[in-house]
């Protein structure tokens, strides 16, 4: 009787695993000459974002920290911490300016910043001076 049981637990709980890694969002950073794989959260924040992709945006630098860009909106930050500490390849928002922001470095607890997700290995192209014209796009 508890070996039947197991089974029927196992084998509900098995196809939600499967499912909650299929829900995973991968985006790609077109730069033009170079192309960076990302992957966002599983939060209403990065659903969000999702939802506005294909998204073209102009990227400029803020303290040698991190590339910016208006988003023009407020994303749904609903269950999200009220701060957050980013790290480099860090996809966030900070939520006050409604702006996007790519931390290249490590940086401080922020209140009003929320994560989306975060590059897939290498994103040193970010780390050019200046200003970068990006199109973001879904992988999937």
């Amino acid at each position: 009787m508890i070996r039947h049981f197991l089974i029927a637990a196992f084998s509900v709980l098995l196809p939600a695993a499967a499912f909650a890694e299929d829900t995973k969002m991968h985006v790609t950073f077109d730069l033009g000459h170079t192309t960076l794989f990302a992957t966002l959260d599983d939060t209403p924040a990065a659903r969000d974002f999702a939802a506005m992709l294909p998204l073209t945006l102009t990227l400029s630098d803020y303290h040698g920290i991190e590339k910016v860009a208006d988003l023009g909106k407020r994303l749904d930050s609903t269950g999200m911490p009220a701060s957050y500490t980013p790290q480099a390849g860090d996809i966030t928002q900070y939520a006050p300016w409604k702006n996007l922001a790519l931390f290249l470095k490590p940086f401080q607890n922020s209140n009003g910043l929320v994560r989306l997700g975060q590059f897939d290995g290498d994103f040193s192209a970010l780390h050019q001076p200046g200003e970068i014209e990006v199109t973001i796009s879904a992988a999937d």
